[in-house]
């Protein structure tokens, strides 16, 4: 490659704040967009040759042949973006969202495997910063000018994602410019609505900065919420010793409408102290595991659809998954941002014991359930007739 930008490079971050800021309390102003809930990519193109790197900089590339080709038909010849690979899924209503777990199944050994998936789940890719394009790099620029350049060179990009096609999201794969706003109401908009559609919350970007490669210069605002979980188990910090024991993390169920407990994610971050206390505060409510409403799973060997503790994916790498099973009496509130299907999308916060709450009583029905929204209109430029309206998806 001859780009003016090369690889390896490390994307700009985000730090996170409460709610939207006020453009008008940083210099320049802001700029606000959707945050994508996918693999964050670097895409290098110099004609024909395409390389995608994650976060960390590791290749991406064999992972996403369609992506690769889209990028060979639909970007300019030579250019660097920062983006967002992610795999649109449609619901039970016809609506299509983010699949975070489709794009996790992309990640595979085997060439076949690969193969197969780029064609059934299809990855899609949209742009939100422009580094380099022809033989002018951007990276000094000020985050307007990059934008302005950006939307110039995917201009015929604009309302790819309402095009008619096969199904509903047909329009969702291939290259996309993210939309954005400076308007700070519009984005508080986008944050109540576009959760819907499975993003992730929004970015808040100053005009004025320059691109600071693995610097926290931009502000991400995230979902915040609680609930009531049963404690059903803990694992034990990988520091952890017979002499001195510690937590790692406890694991956490809901009912579901059938009563039984499921399971649906880890509390964790625990000061080294804590960690301590917890495992002897945590020691008179150990049982044996056929005893335990999880017991039957330890007969799974791989992954199962529930993801059910102690079983292992290629996601584990072969980690010690076993985990110590806790009668499940006690009730703890956490904060999540939001959930994957049936789980917490991230680790959750521990808050506080909640004594006055029956394990029985903690259940599925107390979610918050983000109201449906249609991913191809958050893709869809505004004034850009998509031929759905978002209205219908509610």
């Amino acid at each position: 490659m001859d780009l003016p930008v090369l690889p390896p490079v490390r994307p700009m971050l985000a730090k996170s704040v409460a709610g939207v800021p006020d453009p008008a309390r940083h210099p320049g102003g802001l700029s606000f967009e959707p945050k994508w809930d996918g693999f964050r990519c670097l895409l290098f193109k110099d004609g024909d040759e395409v390389e995608l790197t994650s976060r960390n900089t590791k290749p991406l590339t064999r992972y996403f042949p369609e992506v690769v080709e889209a990028a060979r038909r639909e970007l300019p010849a030579r250019c660097v973006l920062d983006g967002e690979l992610y795999v649109a899924t449609v619901t039970e209503a016809g609506t299509p969202r983010l699949g975070f777990e489709l794009l996790q199944e992309r990640i595979h050994p085997a060439a076949s495997r690969v193969t197969m998936l780029s064609g059934t789940t299809p990855a899609g890719f949209v742009a939100f910063d422009l580094l380099a394009l022809d033989d002018r790099a951007y990276v000094d620029r000020p985050f307007a000018e990059r934008r302005a350049a950006l939307e110039q060179a995917l201009a015929h990009l604009a309302g790819k994602a309402g095009s008619k096609g096969d199904g509903a999201g047909a329009g969702l794969t291939g290259c996309h410019l993210v939309r954005t706003t400076t308007d700070a109401a519009e984005a508080q908009r986008w944050f109540e609505q576009f959760e819907g559609a499975g993003l992730d919350g929004v970015i808040a970007k100053p005009l004025a900065a320059p691109y600071t490669e693995n610097g926290r210069t931009m502000f991400k605002i995230k979902h915040a919420r609680t609930a009531d979980v049963v404690l059903a188990g803990l694992r034990e910090h990988k520091t952890s010793t017979p002499e001195r024991p510690l937590l790692g993390s406890l694991l956490l169920g809901l009912h579901d409408a059938d009563g039984t407990l499921q399971h649906v994610g880890v509390a964790a971050s625990f000061p080294e102290k804590r960690r301590a206390e917890l495992m002897e505060e945590l020691a008179p409510l150990v049982c044996d595991v056929a005893e335990h409403p999880w017991g039957a799973w330890q007969e799974w060997a791989v992954a199962n659809p529930d993801r059910v503790p102690g079983t292992q994916s290629r996601w584990s790498a072969g980690k010690d998954l076993s985990f110590t099973p806790l009668r499940p009496e006690r009730v703890l509130e956490v904060g999540y941002d939001h959930m994957e299907g049936r789980r917490f999308r991230h680790t959750a916060q521990f808050k506080r014991w909640r004594p006055d709450r029956e394990p029985a009583s903690c259940g599925y029905d107390q979610l918050d359930e983000p109201v449906g929204y249609d991913l191809t209109t958050v893709l869809t430029p505004v004034g850009t007739r998509t031929g759905s309206d978002p209205e219908e998806s509610r």
